[in-house]
């Protein structure tokens, strides 16, 4: 890390908020944007090819999600501090992105100038979640789903039947429903349908 300017990485796929942010953070004297990407699945060669200190990840992004590219990010170069911003305030994705490696977690509506701040104490070795969904996800507890779950969940959000479900992902036609099943019990959901939107709204898929 230089002495003295932090060298950051941000990546968000809507371009209109990605320059107003590399824009904002510029103008901070101890912070500079090294490199941009849209892609999750473009962070991981970016923060190798540009040294980057810091990397600042949106959740949302087309090829690899930020708590995927956070994951990748952790294994590869764990000296590269995360900063995961959403726009969406889901106790479940905090404690995803905590568990993929995340040194901060914030809603991408925050102040320019928390963000900095975010960034500075993170290249300082401290934690930075924000209040109000570390309170949410307190309160809402663990995520029920195991991994498998989740993937038959999000496997089954287009639409896709038991079958076309099992030959992605490989399993049997009645593994499929079983998993099925139990993710629509612990959701406490009324079908397949409901069950996909009401883990999605509490960030567990």
């Amino acid at each position: 890390m230089s002495e003295s300017v932090i060298r950051l990485l941000l990546a968000e796929d809507q371009s209109m908020v990605r320059e107003a942010l590399a824009a904002l953070l510029g103008l901070e004297p101890d912070i500079e944007v090294v490199a941009q990407v849209a892609r999750g699945d473009e962070v991981l060669d970016a923060a190798r090819t540009h040294a980057v200190d810091v990397a600042l990840l949106d959740i949302e992004m087309p090829g690899m999600t930020g708590i995927e590219a956070a994951g990748a990010l952790r294994r590869a170069l764990p000296a590269v501090k995360i900063v995961v911003v959403t726009t969406f305030g889901r106790p479940g994705y905090l404690r995803r992105a905590m568990e993929a490696g995340a040194d901060a977690f914030l809603v991408k509506d925050a102040p320019a100038a928390q963000l900095a701040e975010a960034v500075r104490k993170v290249i300082a070795g401290e934690r930075v979640i924000d209040p109000a969904l570390a309170a949410a996800a307190l309160a809402e507890g663990a995520n029920p789903l195991t991994e498998r779950e989740r993937d038959v969940l999000s496997a089954a959000a287009d639409g896709s039947t038991n079958a076309e479900i099992a030959a992605v992902l490989h399993l049997s036609h009645g593994t499929v429903r079983n998993y099925l099943s139990t993710a629509i019990q612990k959701t406490a959901a009324r079908n397949r349908a409901d069950a996909v939107r009401i883990a999605a709204d509490k960030g567990w898929l």
